[in-house]
């Protein structure tokens, strides 16, 4: 049978697709593997990406990755179907119904407790496993095992750095953020709860232990080490040359010249470059100066992974998917294709600013994102002390009572 390539919206194939649930754990753990078997034969798959991984139809990424998965196992006869699905809508929308989701899918890897709960990702296992595993480093392969177990092969790191404006600071200024504030005006989104625990990291706060696995440890922003970062924080919004960047106003500034510095991620790449052209400069997060002591601001990171759905039919099948679209010559593609940075360690990005400055905040300066469930608890406190750090209801005089408050709040369970 010829092999048949149907694109389909995200909608209709919610409404049409639906499939069989497969039953114990071995049939949802999976490896790469190209053996053949009967169950392969003449099947259909349904692959759900963000739309710009679509885009141009056969000229797109996507298309491209499966067809080329087509080429290399002509002993399966296989109909894709495409849907489109964003990697941070994927943990809802998948575990809203797993049975009418798409077989593979891609996942911000945080999603994973929420996706694995509600039956809608599988564990992996063999020549899959031992890929990722050669392919990455130890923080991205964590990024993706939850409770000993991996659940997904990841294809980009996720995590934010600094962009700054060359013709104001030199590459010695960015090294710490003390330096910087002497020289112009850093725009830092403070009252992000991603972002503002970098603070508290960089001066020994914990979440879940040093390797943000150990539910029982709880989240440690406590005492004088916690409150010595919110009276450093007091300060930071009282400098004039700090602006709080909220509703894309750093990126703006930027634009105008008003603003010298911002911190984001890969995504905003092309926005930053239109305005700072050739004085854009790209490194990780810089140090800050806590009681006398240069700290190094800490970011959290994870990964953006592929995963199969545990419905769907052909496991052995959909996991050679999913380990071929995240494979060395994939991430190749996908970095060439559309920018997106690669995790695999084979793929070569030297001389790419943006890259090295991820893969250096991940590798070094960085915190793991907890794969937690209690990590939901710390959200809402961090962004409220973040919202009242910036309208300066947070003093030196009351930043213990007010540490201490967050701190209780990020390790008190909601009343449902």
């Amino acid at each position: 049978m010829k092999k048949k390539v149907l694109a389909l919206m995200l909608a209709s194939a919610m409404v049409a697709t639906a499939f069989a649930g497969c039953g114990s754990k071995e049939s949802n753990s999976g490896s790469a593997s190209t053996e053949t078997s009967d169950s392969a034969e003449g099947i259909t798959l349904t692959v759900w990406s963000p739309q710009e991984d679509q885009d141009g139809d056969a000229d797109s990424w996507l298309q491209k990755e499966c067809e080329a998965f087509n080429e290399a196992h002509p002993e399966w006869d296989i109909t894709f179907e495409y849907g489109v699905c964003s990697e941070g809508d994927a943990g809802d929308t998948v575990s809203a119904d797993p049975t009418a989701a798409a077989d593979v899918y891609m996942f911000a890897n945080d999603q994973i407790p929420n996706l694995v709960a509600n039956g809608a990702l599988s564990e992996l296992g063999g020549d899959t496993v031992e890929q990722i595993k050669a392919n990455n480093t130890e923080n991205t392969i964590a990024s993706v095992t939850y409770e000993d177990a991996v659940y997904g092969v990841p294809f980009t790191g996720n995590t934010w750095f600094m962009y700054y404006d060359k013709s104001v600071f030199s590459e010695d200024d960015v090294k710490n953020l003390d330096t910087m504030l002497e020289k112009g005006k850093v725009a830092f989104p403070l009252s992000n709860s991603w972002y503002i625990a970098s603070f508290y990291a960089a001066n020994g706060c914990t979440l879940f232990g040093e390797d943000g696995q150990d539910a029982d440890a709880g989240i440690d922003f406590s005492g004088d080490k916690a409150t010595a970062v919110t009276k450093y924080l007091v300060d930071l919004v009282a400098n004039p040359n700090f602006t709080n960047d909220a509703d894309g106003s750093g990126l703006a500034g930027l634009a105008d010249g008003s603003v010298n510095a911002i911190f984001s991620g890969s995504w905003d790449y092309d926005a930053v470059k239109d305005a700072l052209g050739d004085n854009i400069g790209v490194v990780a997060a810089p140090t800050i100066t806590i009681d006398g002591t240069e700290c190094q601001m800490k970011a959290f990171a994870g990964s953006k992974a592929i995963g199969v759905n545990p419905n769907c039919e052909n496991q052995q099948v959909a996991v050679a998917l999913a380990a071929f679209l995240g494979s060395t010559d994939a991430q190749s593609d996908h970095y060439t294709m559309r920018n997106i940075i690669p995790c695999d360690t084979n793929c070569d990005v030297s001389g790419d600013a943006v890259a090295e400055a991820q893969t250096d905040v991940i590798s070094n300066k960085s915190v793991l994102q907890p794969l937690v469930s209690a990590m939901g608890q710390y959200w809402t406190p961090a962004e409220s002390m973040g919202q009242e750090l910036v309208a300066g209801t947070v003093t030196a005089d009351n930043a213990a009572d007010k540490t201490e408050a967050m701190n209780t709040a990020m390790n008190t369970a909601a009343v449902e």
